[in-house]
Order: C-alpha cells, then structure tokens, then sequence
C-alpha cells in the first residue's frame, strides 16, 4: 500500500535538531555536512536513518519526548547507525530497494514543493496540507520501514554503545535514552500492530535497557546537565509543533490561558492565528518578543501571521528583523523575498530577488523559491532570467520536457556569461537523461 508523507521544513525546529547533532556527529567522526536531517510529520515516536547519510525525525518523536535528554538520547543512537556504517551491512538487494524508495520519496517532494500554489510564506506550509498546514507532500512509495529498517539486535546494541561513548566524549548524560526505554518499554508485550513504530525499527531488549543503565551507574556524566539552551529550546519547539499540528480547539482547551510561561503563550497564540483571530495571536506574540528580542523565530512568526492576514506591508518590518537576526537561515529569506514580491511595489523586486539568490545558495532545490525568483524576473521585464529559474524549477520537479524548453528559450534569450552558461548546462542535462532513455 502506498503512503504519502508530509516533510515538515521549519526553521526553527531545524536549528534545535541541528544543535544537538552537530556536536555527536563531530564527537563520532562524522562530517555534519554530509548528514541531512528530515523532519516528518508523523504522530508516531519514531527515527531512522537511511542510505546516503538521511537521518529523518518524526515529529511525534519531539511531541511524545518528556524532555530533550530524550531527543538527544534518539539522536545519538542514530548517529551510531551511521558512525558504525550499519546500512551497508544490509543485503544488497535491500539496500538497492531502499535507495529507489527513498529516491522515489525524495523526488516527490521536489515535484510538488515546485508545483504547490502554498499561500503560506513562513514555517509549516499552506492548510492546504492537512489541517496542520505543514510543507510539502511527499509522493512516492512507502519507506517501507519495518522491512528495512529492523535492525538486527547486535546492530541495535552496536549503536547504543556508540551512543553512550559519544556522550561521554562530550560530557553529556545518556539518563535521556533510559528515559525513552523505560516508557516504551511496556509496549514490547503488545502486538506489532499496537507497538509504537519505534519498537519495530528499534527492537528494545532488556539488555539494551540494562547496558545503558549499568553505563550509568558510577559515570560521572551520568547528571551531567546538557548544554543550557536545549532544553528551552525544545520547549518551544515542542509547543509550536503542538499549536501546528493538533487541532486548534484542542490546543486552546489543553493549554489553559492562565499558563504564562513562554511554551505554552507560543502554542496558544499559533492556535489563535490558525483560528483567524490575528489581532489575539499577535498579542500574545509580541508579548512574547518583549521578553526575547533576540529570538528570530518569534519574528519570523508574527511575519507570518502579518502576511496571511492580509497585512503584507505590515509583514516586512518583522520579516527583515528575523533574517537580521539569522542571516544564514535561507527559508526566512525566502519568505522574505515573497512577501516582497507579494507588495507590487516595483522597487521591492530587486530586493526580493537578492533575499532569494542568498536562499538559494544556500538551499538549491527549494522549487518554490525558484517559482518566485523566476515571477520576480519576468516583472522585471528579464524574461531570460525568468525562464532559466523556472527551468531549475521544472529540473527539480523532474518535468524534463518543460524543463528543456524553459532553458532553450534562456539560453536564446540571455547574454554570454554564467547564467547562459547554466542553461546550457540544463539543456545538456535534459538530453543526456533523454539518451538514457533510449
């Protein structure tokens, strides 16, 4: 049976995973670049790593964790899969069917970021995508998870004991991993159908329980605290993820308005813009920017909120702050970039289209964001420059006819140097696939 899933681009949630991986991935030996980490949306605890150094996190991992010792627990776990080079332990016929799955999976995503018309310009997408309104949704097949991805025991043991010396090396406790076997640890007794997904691709044995469990006893990282800022950050994360994802009256009637801590005024005021109520969610949110005007990610909301709410203008001011605040953070500037767009103020264009040259460098295969770059050049009048993004666009999405129209009309239309120079390269591209063909 085929199933389709939503991959959640957030950058705020991004960061935290980031932050704590980064670290183990260095710790372990393993290049953080050379590690892409995919966040689903899926209500199941569950993580796994696939070829190619893909670590995906289902969101459920982060809304059922009772602390982010949890969190890094699971993501030090994964990262013994990949230090340990536990994939290409696999058969080679299972190893070949999870590549064409994960490709297959992957390549939708490109197909339909590009071809969405998302009215959403800031983190979780459109409502067009589910009632949470989160990203793009993944075509393709199911990753067929519990056939590939159950590990063997010693494979699972393997990467507990890779975890815990990685911890070690950077002083960090492993009390989070015994933490999320403990609660799973009930569930062994039921029936696969009943088990949470992360029994099935993480087979949990007593002894697994009992060796890191005895790793604790007399370690002296074993109360060491994580770093400071995890741990409010994951609170964060975890509410947006809970204003986003669970129905709004559901969050409203969980997280009581007599709350006051910054998680919960977070999920709330989401919960109310999700609602339509602008003015109440803009309340709460700018509340919450008096206190942490150093955070991009409230900023970068409230331009959301702005945006959708028919305040376009408006949006721009929290917009700039937020990307000020976290220049490297390609999806703000893209964001950025659309709600300039979105103006019809000529003057704005040219601004908009260097916020997304800068997010573009740094994410190339953001389709959308090559959709805005090539309407931003055609109301400019350079219709080269706007058929050779479109044609990056129509690559991304695997429309390859399209795409070799796109590039021969650029490649005719733009002057000698780089940018001609890259439709040529897509016009040769899209004939070499088309021998492949043949």
């Amino acid at each position: 049976m085929r199933q389709s899933f939503i991959v959640v681009r957030d950058a705020e949630t991004e960061t935290l995973l980031r932050n704590i991986a980064n670290p183990l991935f260095r710790a372990a030996g393993v290049d953080p670049g050379l590690v892409r980490i995919i966040l689903l949306r899926d209500d199941a605890i569950n993580s796994f790593v696939s070829t190619g150094n893909r670590m995906f996190i289902n969101t459920g991992l982060i809304a059922g964790a009772n602390s982010v010792g949890e969190i890094v627990g699971v993501l030090a776990h994964e990262t013994g899969h990949i230090s340990g080079g536990h994939l290409a332990r696999l058969p080679d016929a299972m190893q070949e069917a999870m590549l064409e799955t994960i490709a297959a999976t992957l390549f939708g995503a490109a197909a339909v970021v590009g071809s969405s018309q998302s009215r959403s310009r800031g983190p979780f997408g459109d409502n067009s995508v589910g009632d949470a309104g989160m990203g793009a949704m993944l075509g393709g097949q199911q990753l067929a998870m519990r056939n590939f991805l159950s590990f063997n025991r010693g494979i699972e043991a393997a990467a507990d004991q890779s975890a815990v010396r990685v911890l070690d090396r950077l002083h960090w406790s492993a009390q989070g991993m015994v933490d999320l076997f403990r609660r799973l640890e009930n569930e062994t007794v039921l029936t696969t159908a009943m088990q949470d997904p992360y029994l099935q691709t993480h087979p949990l044995t007593q002894s697994r329980i009992e060796f890191v469990t005895h790793h604790l006893d007399g370690n002296p990282y074993a109360k060491a605290a994580l770093p400071a800022a995890f741990e409010p950050a994951f609170q964060m994360v975890r509410a947006k993820l809970q204003g986003f994802l669970a129905p709004s009256s559901q969050t409203l009637a969980r997280v009581k308005s007599d709350d006051q801590s910054a998680p919960a005024r977070y999920a709330r005021g989401i919960a109310l813009y999700r609602l339509g109520h602008t003015d109440d969610a803009l309340k709460l949110i700018d509340g919450l920017i008096a206190e942490q005007r150093a955070n991009p990610w409230l900023y970068e909301l409230k331009g959301q909120i702005l945006f959708e709410g028919g305040r376009g203008a408006l949006s721009l001011a929290p917009y700039r702050e937020a990307a000020r605040l976290a220049p490297e953070q390609s999806q703000i500037r893209a964001a950025l970039a659309r709600a300039l767009i979105e103006t019809g103020d000529p003057a704005q264009l040219r601004p908009a289209i260097a916020e997304l040259q800068s997010a573009l460098a740094r994410e190339g295969d953001d389709g959308e964001s090559w959709r805005a770059l090539g309407t931003a050049w055609g109301r400019l009048g350079d219709l080269g420059q706007a058929n050779l993004a479109l044609a990056e666009e129509a690559m991304l999405n695997g429309d390859i006819a399209r795409a070799n129209l796109l590039a021969g009309k650029a490649e005719k239309l733009l002057p000698a140097g780089q940018a001609r120079m890259r439709a040529s390269d897509i016009s040769n591209a899209v004939k070499r696939e088309n021998r492949k063909g043949f």
